[in-house]
């Protein structure tokens, strides 16, 4: 028996006590595993949700970066109405260009008309009156696995169409070549490329800035 001394006591007895519990301890150890195992079993981990990825929509000319653009822009659709091509959609419900003035060029591509009426009718500010050689819509790819001169094909269709004629796209080696320094991104090229997928695509600006 340890001394008669209190702290002694204690530590004797506890030490006894943790003797007399170790098996009582050890049985319930594989016990607590199982619990445990079932309760994952039953309240798996939650999987963080996949990201959607953002669409970035090509927009009309002379507009301000994309967030600028959708804050400035008031949906009053006056560069849809101006614009002699049909090229500038609005969809009301925000499915299809985040609610603002986008264009598709796989079918109705901006044309770079000469009086570029959609930039002067914006009321607000968020398409800015721009030169059409300083027009920065986005810039066009050419993949040549798709294209049909790979298949032997004398298409020219996307070198014809565009506005900016050679200073923009032009043929070289029996390549297709994108000047992308001056391609202003209207899509007339994407739209009126016969094969499918296209094989020349435009890249909206907001892609190469976000």
């Amino acid at each position: 028996m340890p001394e008669d001394n209190p702290l002694h006591r204690r530590q004797f007895f506890r030490r006894g006590l943790g003797e007399l519990l170790k098996p009582i301890v050890n049985a319930l150890e594989p016990i607590e595993r199982t619990i445990n195992h079932f309760e994952k079993l039953q309240h798996p981990p939650q999987r963080a949700p996949k990201s959607i990825p953002l669409r970035l929509w090509l927009r009309p000319p002379g507009a301000l970066p994309e967030d600028e653009y959708a804050q400035t822009c008031r949906r009053c659709g006056d560069c849809v109405t101006a614009c002699p091509a049909d090229a500038i959609r609005l969809d009301p419900t925000g499915q299809n260009g985040g609610g603002v003035p986008y264009i598709n060029a796989d079918t109705t591509a901006c044309v770079a008309c000469d009086g570029l009426y959609c930039m002067p009718a914006c009321p607000t500010g968020a398409l800015v009156p721009t030169p059409l050689t300083h027009i920065k819509m986005g810039t066009a790819v050419w993949r040549e696995h798709l294209c049909a001169r790979s298949l032997g094909q004398p298409c020219t269709i996307c070198i014809e169409i565009c506005p900016l004629g050679e200073a923009a796209i032009r043929l070289a080696d029996d390549a297709v070549q994108v000047q992308p320094l001056t391609c202003i991104g209207c899509g007339l090229c994407q739209q009126h490329c016969p094969v499918d997928p296209k094989a020349i695509t435009v890249i909206p600006v907001a892609a190469r800035t976000s």
